[in-house]
């Protein structure tokens, strides 16, 4: 990568990063905020109404504290741009497969953004993330969630506009 599509780079994760965090605060869920900045940029020609698609993902899925809406939300984000839109474009089925599994296939993608952001926080579970905040309206527990919203929605564009 050239350094000025780095800084190009630097910069849209920037963006979706302060972007995230500013929808946190006006009340979107995390699965929402990181979706929605990713949308504000323009990575994709879907529809504004697609954000209804991560409305079930907050707080570890409808508030299951399984895995982190923020997270989901960025893998929601990659695949709208790398994911396929049409699953029967290749005729054989091994190939529909290969495209899948492959040493830098469409799954190595969504693998190296859910280990790069268990790296940094040490689970991908909300409940782990979360259970060190008692009470879940805490200003404390709110503050580190939008700094993880912020932070997935920059690891979405980093791994949407990556090249494979």
């Amino acid at each position: 990568m050239s350094e000025s599509n780095e800084t190009n780079l630097d910069k849209m994760m920037e963006r979706a990063e302060v972007s995230a965090k500013g929808y946190f605060r006006e009340g979107f869920n995390c699965s929402e905020c990181v979706f929605q900045s990713f949308l504000d940029l323009g990575l994709t020609d879907l529809p504004r109404e697609v954000i209804a698609l991560s409305s079930g993902f907050g707080g570890g899925i409808g508030m299951t504290r399984n895995t982190c809406g923020a997270l989901l939300g960025a893998a929601m984000s990659v695949a709208a741009v790398k994911g396929r839109k049409d699953p029967k474009a290749k005729e054989d089925i091994k190939e529909r497969i290969e495209e899948l599994y492959s040493e830098g296939g469409i799954y190595s993608i969504f693998s190296s953004l859910v280990k790069e952001f268990e790296e940094k926080y040490g689970t991908v579970s909300c409940k782990e993330i979360t259970d060190v905040y008692p009470d879940w309206h805490s200003r404390e527990r709110k503050k580190n969630c939008q700094s993880i919203v912020g932070y997935a929605a920059a690891l979405g564009v980093k791994y949407a506009l990556k090249q494979i």
